[in-house]
């Protein structure tokens, strides 16, 4: 059965924001934009919890997104994170994300603030009645300190334009309760989670990894697509290393920049009051880079 936004399945890269010297690199950001073009990637997320959305001012996070949208030309969708613990501002720049071309919005739940389920399901309708392009409702309790219940969610998916989850609870319970109860497109918020998920109806994955390896990500999901569930397979079991030992060095997204800086392709410089990797977690990460194959 298709989905509600199958035109967002596949890999979506939840991308790094690049720094030099304090500032955006806006220059450097339109390489990573061709690089994932290059690549084949269905959709680029920026400005979310990997694009260290939290440190950005608010003009930067506009200027990121109209930048992505425009270094995009149409040539991969855009759906940038646009979620805030304030609804006001989540609605100004969900808002500001449709007026500028993005072709959805990745809302992640209200963090800190806690909100009964009641107050997510509210928080979600204001946005999607707001706008005409899809929400993606970005569940991770794990940040945000409280589930989206998926009872919450199935009743979030009477409304046409609620149309993706990102769904990062670690629970696939939880996403075969979504994909049983709903034809919402369900993607992987954990990189290491994408094949289990998408054996319960999951159709992709907003990926972290996919910033170094987008074509072994797009492999995987093409390979369950076709029903090649053997490739699939060895695809997940190359993957799971490095997800697993890269990631768990550190926060998200000091491991993926930390790498990226050693591939040549980011200056790897982070905003306060993410820090650098060790001396001994980055000999970790060489060893993780030249075991998948990707330093020599």
């Amino acid at each position: 059965m298709a989905t509600r936004a199958e035109q967002f399945a596949g890999l979506s890269v939840a991308m790094v924001t690049p720094f030099r010297d304090g500032k955006v690199d806006y220059a450097l950001m339109e390489e990573h934009v061709e690089f994932q073009i290059q690549a084949g990637t269905t959709c680029l997320c920026p400005v979310g919890t990997t694009g260290e959305s939290p440190t950005l001012s608010h003009p930067e996070h506009r200027e990121v997104i109209a930048a992505v949208i425009k270094a995009a030309g149409g040539r991969v969708k855009v759906m940038p994170g646009t979620g805030s613990n304030s609804t006001e501002e989540a609605l100004e720049l969900t808002r500001w994300a449709a007026q500028v071309g993005a072709d959805a919005a990745l809302v992640v739940a209200p963090y800190y603030n806690k909100p009964t389920q009641e107050g997510f399901y509210r928080h979600f309708k204001v946005l999607a009645e707001a706008v005409d392009i899809p929400i993606c409702i970005y569940n991770i309790p794990g940040r945000t300190g409280k589930n989206i219940e998926p009872e919450t969610i199935l009743r979030l998916a009477e409304i046409p334009n609620i149309a993706i989850v990102k769904e990062a609870a670690g629970s696939l319970d939880q996403v075969s309760q979504i994909t049983c109860g709903s034809d919402l497109t369900v993607l992987s918020g954990d990189d290491s989670l994408t094949l289990p998920i998408l054996s319960v109806g999951g159709r992709g994955v907003i990926s972290v990894i996919g910033n170094i390896v987008p074509r072994e990500m797009i492999q995987l999901v093409a390979a369950w697509d076709r029903g090649d569930i053997p490739t699939a397979q060895a695809l997940h079991k190359r993957l799971f290393p490095l997800a697993r030992d890269m990631l768990g060095l550190a926060t998200n997204p000091i491991p993926i920049k930390a790498a990226m800086r050693l591939l040549g392709r980011d200056t790897g410089e982070l905003r306060l009051p993410m820090t650098p990797l060790s001396q001994e977690e980055e000999e970790r990460l060489r060893r993780t880079l030249r075991a998948f194959g990707l330093l020599s």
